[in-house]
């Protein structure tokens, strides 16, 4: 090899290492944050004794109505990075419509645990069993989700079932315009019920 050649080989291993440094460096690109939405009128007056990630068991009652489905996603800060310690709260009616709330009658079914309550660990995520929500007068089939971060509230939403039929009817996805991608999921049949995947993005 020519010493010309030489010099060439050494001089690339050379910036090797500061080209890979460059490559790693590159800052991650920000996400959009989880829009936020009304908490609606239904958030619990008091929270279950039974708040745990399964909302098919209330207490030593099992629920064998509606569409079982298991719902999950990660709660990351808008630089992608996890928000460890978050809590992820979830509420919505039951199969017949109806939410464990005075001002809904009162009427839910009482196997219908209705409110669910999880915190993320490192990697901020959550998973909660529950039903595919089902829509009732005025409303498009949703969910609401709550997440907080010791004292602070980072955010409420709703999240809805992508190609639903009532979705265009309905006044607060119609509002949401082109961030209704950001709460829209799709609900897929999987190996044990349906899932559902809804990644979580907040300012903190």
């Amino acid at each position: 090899m020519s010493l010309l050649a030489r010099r060439r080989v050494a001089a690339a291993l050379v910036a090797l290492p500061f080209c890979w440094t460059g490559a790693r460096a590159q800052p991650a690109a920000a996400r959009r944050p989880t829009p936020a939405q009304t908490e609606g009128p239904f958030y619990p007056v008091e929270l279950p004794a039974d708040a745990d990630a399964d909302l098919l068991r209330n207490g030593r009652l099992a629920y064998a109505q509606g569409q079982p489905a298991w719902l999950d996603g990660v709660v990351t800060d808008l630089d992608g990075k996890p928000v460890a310690g978050a809590q992820v709260e979830i509420w919505q009616c039951d199969h017949a419509g109806r939410y464990h709330h005075p001002g809904d009658g009162g009427r839910a079914d009482a196997a219908f645990q209705g409110f669910g309550r999880v915190t993320v660990g490192s990697d901020g995520r959550y998973r909660f069993r529950t039903i595919k929500p089902v829509p009732y007068s005025g409303r498009t089939p949703h969910i609401h989700v709550k997440v907080k971060l010791a004292r602070r509230e980072l955010l409420t939403t709703q999240l809805y079932v992508e190609g639903d039929a009532n979705n265009e009817r309905d006044f607060l996805w119609r509002r949401l315009g082109a961030e209704r991608a950001l709460v829209t999921v799709p609900f897929r049949a999987g190996s044990d019920g349906l899932q559902a995947s809804f990644p979580i993005a907040v300012a903190v």
